[in-house]
Formats: C-alpha cells, structure tokens, sequence
C-alpha cells in the first residue's frame, strides 16, 4: 500500500504515466491545469493565496518522500515522476495572475528552466534521493517565479 500512495503521488496522480511520451510535459500541463481548477474554485482568479504556498509545501514533502521511494540505483529521476514539474510550474505561477495569457508564459518559462537547468540548478539534481528529484524544479519555479513576476510589475503594472 505504501508503495501505492508512493507512486500515485510521485507520478502526479497518473498524469506522469500518459502518454508514455513526454512525461514532464504532460505533468506540467497536467499541474497548470490543477492549478487554474483550483484557482477559479476557490481563490477567483488572484493566484496569491496563502493556501497555494501550503499546498506546494505540502506537495514539495510528500514529493521528496515518493520520489524517494519510486527511485532505483538504476533510474535515479524516474521518468513517469512528475510531481516535481507539478511543484515547479505552481511556484514559477504564483503571485501571478490566472489568466491563459500568464498560466502560458508560466508553462514556457518552466518547461525552458526545467530543462536547460540554468543557475546551477543542474548540481542540485545530483542531491541524493527524492531531495535532488524534487530541488532542481523547486528552484526551477524560483527563477521562472521572479522572471515573470519582474516582467508583470514593471511592464503591466
């Protein structure tokens, strides 16, 4: 049972398992769309709720714990595990507002620092465990969170 919440939480709640193509991909969008569901049900659109903070903690803890669990000597960054793109792309969005206008730029920007690993970010990777699973995308959505946080309070505000 253990290795079952292990794996529904890592994988993003099966989002990291289809299509078997593109997984981070996927679990991004997968993670954006959850994010704006939740956005518009409970928070109308602000994107700055104190709740959104707790839920990335809580899902950056349960994440380092999953991964950890799921990954192998073998495949230390398991594919099919997402909820660190889920973690990423809800930090690089927060504070901004929920519009598809933003929720896009957000989902860019991530999807470029989660795969260039600009700023180091790539040495943090190779931190043992669910840590290195779950930091680089953690400070992934740092960086994309002040990029276009920056870009919105000088040109738009």
């Amino acid at each position: 049972m253990t290795l079952f919440i292990a794996e529904t939480i890592a994988t993003g709640f099966g989002s990291g398992r289809w299509p078997y193509a593109a997984p981070a991909t996927v679990g991004t969008f997968a993670a954006l769309v959850s994010y704006w569901l939740i956005d518009s049900l409970a928070f109308n659109g602000t994107g700055d709720s104190i709740w959104f903070v707790i839920l990335i903690a809580l899902a950056t803890s349960s994440g380092i714990w999953a991964t950890g669990r799921i990954n192998t000597e073998d495949d230390h960054d398991p594919k099919r595990a997402v909820i660190d793109e889920w973690v990423g792309l809800w930090i690089t969005v927060l504070f901004l507002p929920v519009t598809w206008y933003w929720m896009i730029l957000g989902f860019l920007t991530f999807r470029i620092l989660d795969i260039a690993k600009p700023f180091g970010i790539r040495k943090v990777e190779m931190w043992p465990g669910g840590w290195g699973i779950m930091f680089d995308d953690v400070f992934a959505g740092i960086v994309g969170a002040v990029i276009l946080n920056s870009i919105r309070l000088v040109f738009f505000v």
